[in-house]
């Protein structure tokens, strides 16, 4: 039990357990921006719970926590939210609970009562046409995206990363120097993946190139050498590269490249990482293997892109215009 985490009248609190949980996830090494997200989470929630109850977070005890309020929590939580920020929420506190059944705070978890929102299939979001990927790398090779300080090497280094390994946002942030790793022609990343589970990508000599090119590039820029614990991505100022510094360059080179109308509703960043995979299903990786490349904890999720490019390639055979003669003559035998 936390120290401190008991009020005048024993019971822990649940401002104090909430600490103690994050500082719980702090220790699996969870990404700072999924960290962020389960404390934003929870202490939303506890706000909504502490207003019900009629006291502060701070004198909340957690045993008075009950399945009723916290439907009416996540009923009012949900009121202003989306589905899928309700039901991320929804985890979170699931995983809350069940921290405190086995830390002893509480004697069960009331969350499978508490409703969450159904959510619809997602299907992935590539890149539209055949040829955007390469055509937005050749035309951020070749400086086609205006910037203050220009650094194409960097530029492309990155969106070749993205689209070569399919890593998530915050994986690509946390890259370091030390996480390109390998001999020469083996190289492999070593990536810090969601939840806490790591991989090993490996990646082609043409990508080991254009980071090694990024690479050199930045010692003349800042004239220093690079300790393999430095972000292996950073902003014009030398300094670690941030999520909204990702979003902007990407969204600024497909802008330069002629390919922003390109971009799926709802997709940016994550567009190249379901590009990675949509083209692993199309030269027929299986979904063990797609699994293991993005880092999912189910192939459930890999399994999606198989089948949505079987789907489209149905349909793209069905558009054959031969087919349409076939249906007449199928109608009309005697017409031969």
């Amino acid at each position: 039990m936390p120290t401190g985490a008991r009020d005048a009248r024993g019971a822990s609190t649940l401002t104090d357990w909430i600490a103690a949980y994050l500082e719980h996830l702090q220790a699996r090494k969870l990404a700072e921006n999924s960290l962020r997200a389960y404390r934003r989470d929870l202490e939303s929630i506890a706000s909504e719970l502490a207003e019900i109850v009629g006291v502060t977070g701070d004198e909340l005890p957690v045993e008075s926590v009950t399945a009723q309020s916290l439907r009416s929590a996540f009923a009012r939580h949900a009121a202003s939210r989306s589905a899928s920020s309700v039901t991320r929420a929804w985890s979170s506190w699931n995983g809350f609970f069940r921290f405190l059944v086995v830390e002893g705070a509480t004697s069960g978890n009331p969350m499978p009562v508490v409703p969450k929102p159904r959510l619809t299939a997602t299907t992935p979001k590539p890149l539209d046409g055949e040829e955007t990927p390469e055509r937005l790398l050749r035309l951020v090779a070749q400086g086609a995206r205006k910037a203050r300080e220009p650094w194409p090497e960097r530029d492309l280094a990155i969106l070749s990363t993205l689209l070569c390994t399919g890593l998530r946002s915050a994986e690509l942030l946390g890259l370091t120097v030390s996480a390109l790793a390998g001999r020469r022609g083996e190289r492999r990343l070593h990536v810090h993946g969601k939840g806490g589970a790591n991989r090993s990508i490996p990646i082609d000599e043409s990508l080991e190139k254009v980071l090694e090119d990024y690479l050199e590039t930045r010692k003349r820029r800042f004239g220093r050498r690079l300790p393999g614990g430095e972000p292996l991505f950073v902003n014009h100022r030398g300094e670690p590269l941030r999520r909204g510094g990702l979003q902007y360059l990407v969204r600024q080179s497909l802008r330069a490249a002629g390919v922003s109308d390109r971009v799926r509703r709802g997709a940016m960043v994550h567009a190249l990482r379901h590009t990675f995979a949509t083209r692993l299903a199309e030269d027929g990786a299986n979904a063990a293997e797609i699994a293991k490349l993005l880092g999912h904890s189910s192939i459930n999720s890999s399994q999606t892109y198989i089948d949505v490019t079987a789907r489209e390639q149905r349909l793209s055979v069905r558009a054959n215009r031969t087919h349409g003669v076939l249906n007449e003559l199928s109608r009309n035998p005697e017409s031969e």
